[in-house]
């Protein structure tokens, strides 16, 4: 079976980054709805650039091990374009739950709260990834599709589809597309709430592509326009330096866990984001039982929780 030669669909979207980011930047130039600020840019440039040696670092390995498993498939799918297809929403399925477990396991919010670390939202945040994917184990999510039968190539393919799809809905150059479309698929509008640190806002959205996952599986919160969305993480980092950006959070785990029974340890590592041992700081879920009692009337709406 001849496998086909697919093309390295990030490294073709470089061009459309840089137009998009240019044509971004003129937008807000003129209208003053797109903000940049240029040290923040640079640091999600770089660590954009950072990501995407680590991955070329990594990529071997994770090749090695794929294709092992695909030796040991349960079934063979083929390399027609039905298959592809099956292949991209299986991934976009994938990439939902792996995504959700990012913001709900500390261990793999270490790497991902890289991403959420700006508090600016333009296209260059959508560039500002991670460089400890690897080290967080987030690739192993994909290995079960491989057990399936999927070739790694498809998967890659689909993989890059799926983030070029990414890129362009960091934006708040757009803000509403026909209802249809918005039911669907993943907006601007839609990410834009998921990047929110507003307590109504935070742990929703997790949709690569396709916004149904979050409406199917109750993670779903619409954007308010009464309420503007604020970027960034909870506690603000505070910083341009790529170094403590990627790194911050792993830092921030080892010195918690220091000196703490195996049982609270492995709290600070698998615990959701925000959980401490002794009950001193509040996780998403806090701060939206907070939020709520406050605000009663929210109570029952999609992605809410009850009032505790």
């Amino acid at each position: 079976m001849e496998i086909p030669d697919y093309p390295n669909i990030s490294e073709w979207a470089v061009p459309f980054y840089i137009v998009t980011m240019l044509v971004e930047l003129g937008i807000g130039w003129f209208t003053g709805r797109v903000r940049y600020e240029t040290r923040d840019t640079l640091a999600s440039l770089v660590m954009g650039g950072g990501s995407l040696l680590a991955g070329a670092l990594t990529a071997g390995a994770i090749g090695t091990v794929s294709l092992w498993l695909y030796e040991h498939r349960l079934f063979t799918f083929g390399f027609e374009p039905w298959w592809i297809v099956l292949a991209f929403v299986l991934d976009d399925l994938r990439y939902y739950w792996v995504h959700r477990f990012g913001h709900e396991i500390r261990w793999l919010w270490a790497a991902h709260i890289v991403h959420h670390s700006s508090q600016h939202y333009n296209l260059s945040t959508a560039l500002r990834q991670t460089w400890t994917s690897f080290f967080a184990l987030w690739w192993v999510v994909r290995l079960p599709l491989v057990f399936l039968g999927l070739h790694p190539a498809v998967l890659a393919f689909c993989g890059g589809i799926n983030l070029v799809y990414q890129y362009w809905i960091h934006t708040e150059a757009i803000r509403r597309f026909p209802p249809w479309f918005e039911a669907i698929m993943n907006t601007p509008s839609h990410h834009r709430v998921h990047h929110a640190t507003n307590p109504r806002y935070l742990d929703a959205n997790y949709a690569g592509t396709f916004i149904v996952w979050d409406r199917l599986f109750g993670t779903f919160v619409p954007e308010d326009d009464a309420e503007p969305c604020r970027y960034g993480i909870v506690k603000s980092l505070g910083t341009f330096n790529p170094l403590r950006i990627a790194l911050h959070e792993w830092v921030g785990i080892a010195r918690d866990a220091t000196g703490l029974s195996l049982r609270q340890r492995l709290g600070y590592l698998i615990g959701p984001p925000g959980w401490s041992h002794d009950g001193s700081r509040k996780t998403s879920a806090d701060l939206k039982r907070e939020h709520l009692r406050r605000h009663p009337e929210e109570a029952g709406k999609p992605g809410r929780p009850e009032v505790a």
